[in-house]
């Protein structure tokens, strides 16, 4: 489930008004905020492997925390800091990235921001549309990027998928289906100081709607360059109060386009972990398996064929690589999986299909106002 390229976004430091390259053959300065995501695990376990990045700092203000990664990863004392703000003055991060709460990426990047540095956060951007436009108007105050890393972006199967549709090949879409998740938090062990936010409201946004369901949502707005849906409605469970008393483990979101409908599925009650999505076009469909292998039948196809996608060219193979060409001016992250404007609209609909889930009606959206 876990790649380390996937997790891994740094690049050039910015300083307000001027861009400040790495130097050739360097590693990339980074640093961690928070240890509370259970994603850090994986970064930090795979490190050594990787002497294209140093890890210069990270900050934590647990010491129960502290403690448990100085231990098990043998990290020095002199490593942590309480805060972002002291980690960035004392280490000079060419980069951050970001393992808190979702509550807490906007009070990071608006940290990271006033010394420009850029940010990349873990899915999703934030907790509510309030909290994204907030974060829109900081990165573009302080000129710096802030993008968000999905494990989905890096599967080739994804990108083979979006360029059957982009060519023609699929016609016009009329119906994405979407499955992500897993057999639930408390069933495949993430760690006590994940779980504890993972399946609190206010830290997390929801349970399974925002965690598995922001998956979903962040690839039909990149098939549809963006648009905002006409109406979003949703519907959660609560299947297993008995484990997630405070939040959905459940959860349908179903997008209505002018023609065309996008149906996600994030679940904290599958079987077995899944990332998947189906593309129905009006000449043919294409349907992700898993990271590389796509099924796709056109309409003149006798039966079904299995194709093995192409690798992802640098800079759109891993986050590592596409974080540094937006930071050295080589791409220009706008409209796509990891883009902050994707993102803002991918919040929108969060914001929308949570408020549909309590009031148990469809909500109308509108296009949101690019100031």
């Amino acid at each position: 489930m876990f790649f380390l390229s996937r997790w891994m976004g740094f690049a050039a430091l910015l300083i307000p008004g001027m861009l400040v390259a790495q130097g050739a053959g360097k590693p990339l300065r980074v640093a961690i905020v928070g240890l509370e995501h259970g994603h850090v695990e994986g970064f930090l376990g795979q490190l050594p492997g990787h002497k294209n990045v140093e890890l210069v700092g990270i900050a934590e203000a647990d010491p129960a925390l502290v403690a448990k990664y100085e231990k098990k990863y043998g990290l020095a004392e002199k490593m942590f800091y309480q805060d972002t703000a002291s980690l960035i003055e004392a280490k000079h991060p060419q980069a951050v990235l970001v393992y808190t709460s979702i509550a807490d990426h906007r009070k990071v990047i608006e940290t990271a921001a006033r010394y420009g540095v850029s940010v990349m956060v873990e899915k999703p951007l934030t907790i509510s549309l309030d909290d994204a436009l907030a974060i829109r108007q900081t990165a573009r105050e302080h000129h710096i990027q802030v993008l968000v890393n999905y494990e989905t972006t890096w599967y080739a199967s994804n990108q083979a998928a979006y360029d059957a549709v982009a060519s023609g090949e699929l016609g016009p879409i009329r119906r994405v289906v979407v499955h992500d998740g897993h057999q639930g938090p408390v069933e495949i062990g993430v760690p006590p100081e994940f779980l504890s936010w993972l399946t609190d409201p206010t830290q997390n946004g929801a349970g399974a709607l925002y965690d598995f369901g922001c998956y979903g949502v962040d690839l039909m707005t990149w098939l549809m360059h963006g648009e905002t849906p006409l109406t979003v409605t949703a519907v959660v469970n609560h299947d297993k109060p008995q484990l997630y008393p405070r939040v959905d483990d459940d959860s349908t979101i179903v997008l209505a386009y002018p023609h065309a409908q996008a149906v996600i599925m994030g679940s904290w009650n599958w079987p077995f972990a899944r990332k998947d999505m189906e593309i129905y076009g009006a000449k043919g469909y294409a349907i992700t398996i898993d990271s590389n292998q796509v099924r796709m039948r056109l309409e003149n196809d006798a039966k079904e064929r299995l194709i093995t996608a192409p690798p992802l060219l640098a800079p759109n193979d891993d986050s590592l690589d596409y974080l540094a060409a937006a930071l050295e001016g080589k791409i220009t992250p706008k409209g796509d999986l990891t883009a902050l404007d994707t993102n803002v609209v991918v919040m929108q609909i969060l914001d929308a299909a949570r408020t549909s889930a309590r009031t148990n009606r469809t909500v109308r959206l509108t296009k949101l106002q690019d100031n």
